[in-house]
């Protein structure tokens, strides 16, 4: 208002000295222009003043955008982290969803309401259904799991943190063993948890297992009978009983029996061990299979001929020289030919043939009888260590290595194949195949 009044008084001034100057006629103007001069006066002031609160306010607002700029790079970095994050979380979530996945062993996690809210396909598979994350199937849905359910709900209401069983579940109409490992788990605030399970087939290691169990107790039962034999018939020539020189040849052919099956025995395990270990001496030269048939037929004639069982060698093949260990395909041709004759009824009869595959450099030899056959659910695993065939063990004893031995020695040490044919009363087949004079050449 001060500013007004300095501008009024030195517009008065202003016009008193032109009043003295001018005309006395310009005196009557005198009203008009100082209502003129103070409303310009006024006028100044207020653009003055509105300039000075425009920029006032435009300081504020540039304050409140600068502010309000630093706020949104703020949530542009918290949500470039949040992304970053997100991903990381999503990356991870699917490299557990790919490992679940690839994991043979059935994976199984269900809440705190027995709801299941992770399976992975092993587990779908063994329990039969489908996993839906969008409706999540309780426990007590699952097929043919009595025995497991109650097991993951124990651990649960017990809060077991880890804890092992064995069940035994069905699995493609048969039943199997599995290790089960149930662990419950909890979030920080041990408000939430649940239980994680882990099914590891254990059913081909409980068979080995079993096996084993069997060999030891064949194997013990192999080892006494040669033994006692050969005790029996060492004391009774201690004790003189042998009067003359026949019944002395006789204790002392049995006694020499008696100690070369125990020895084959005692080779066989460790010629099985020998290859698995790699440890075993192979010397390899060039021989003719035609022969080494020969030689093994003269070996086990006295062993059919007590069954009265025929056995018929092949006609020499013009060429079938093989590069093999001598002693070890001897191994083979006899295991198989004393297969033969103990599966095989008295008066049965024995087929040995050979056969050339020029195409593939190869050569086949089988050895047919007429025995009791192989059930079909045994065939596959005839040549597994240890392995029995239950239906036969009535008609013969053994260890269940013989024909193990022969695929080690024919697939392992020689590169060739082992392969086998049965009929049930019908009689089978077993073959191998060999590469022709080059070890380097496979059939």
């Amino acid at each position: 208002m001060g500013n007004v009044k300095h501008i009024a008084t030195a517009a008065v001034g202003l016009i008193g000295i032109g009043a003295m100057v001018c005309a006395p006629s310009l005196i009557w103007m005198l009203p008009a222009a100082l209502m003129a001069a103070a409303a310009l006066a006024v006028l100044g002031w207020s653009a003055h003043n509105a300039q000075h609160t425009a920029e006032q306010t435009l300081d504020g607002v540039q304050q409140s955008v600068d502010a309000l700029n630093e706020q949104l790079d703020r949530a542009r970095t918290q949500l470039g982290d949040t992304n970053l994050k997100l991903q990381l979380v999503q990356r991870s979530k699917s490299n557990t969803e790919a490992i679940l996945k690839s994991i043979r062993d059935a994976v199984l996690v269900a809440d705190q309401q027995d709801r299941i809210i992770m399976a992975n396909e092993a587990a779908q598979r063994l329990f039969g259904f489908r996993f839906d994350p969008t409706a999540l199937p309780s426990l007590a849905t699952l097929s043919d799991a009595a025995a497991f359910v109650p097991l993951m709900q124990k651990s649960r209401t017990g809060r077991i943190a880890h804890v092992r069983h064995e069940v035994t579940l069905p699995r493609d109409g048969q039943p199997a063993v599995f290790d089960a490992v149930l662990s419950y788990v909890q979030d920080d605030t041990a408000n939430t948890g649940a239980v994680v399970a882990v099914l590891h087939d254990v059913t081909r290691e409980k068979e080995i297992a079993q096996m084993k169990n069997d060999f030891v107790s064949h194997v013990s039962h192999e080892l006494k009978t040669p033994l006692a034999s050969i005790n029996a018939y060492a004391e009774m020539l201690v004790d003189g009983e042998a009067q003359d020189e026949d019944t002395l040849k006789q204790f002392c052919t049995i006694i020499q029996s008696q100690a070369q099956r125990l020895t084959r025995l005692i080779d066989d395990i460790l010629n099985i061990s020998r290859i698995e270990s790699g440890l075993i001496k192979v010397s390899k030269d060039q021989h003719s299979m035609a022969l080494i048939v020969r030689d093994a037929v003269e070996m086990i004639k006295s062993y059919a001929q007590e069954k009265n069982i025929t056995v018929t060698a092949p006609a020499a093949i013009l060429y079938d020289q093989v590069v093999i260990d001598r002693d070890m395909l001897s191994q083979v041709v006899i295991n198989l030919l004393s297969n033969a004759v103990k599966y095989t009824p008295a008066g049965g009869a024995i087929a040995i043939a050979s056969e050339l595959n020029e195409a593939d450099n190869c050569i086949t030899v089988t050895i047919s009888d007429t025995g009791v056959g192989i059930p079909p659910d045994d065939v596959e695993h005839v040549f597994d260590k240890f392995y029995r065939v239950e239906a036969n063990n009535k008609m013969a004893k053994g260890t269940g290595l013989g024909l193990n031995l022969v695929k080690q020695i024919v697939e392992t040490v020689h590169g060739g194949r082992v392969f086998v044919t049965s009929t049930i009363g019908k009689g089978s087949t077993f073959g191998f195949e060999l590469p022709l004079a080059a070890e380097n050449v496979k059939c």
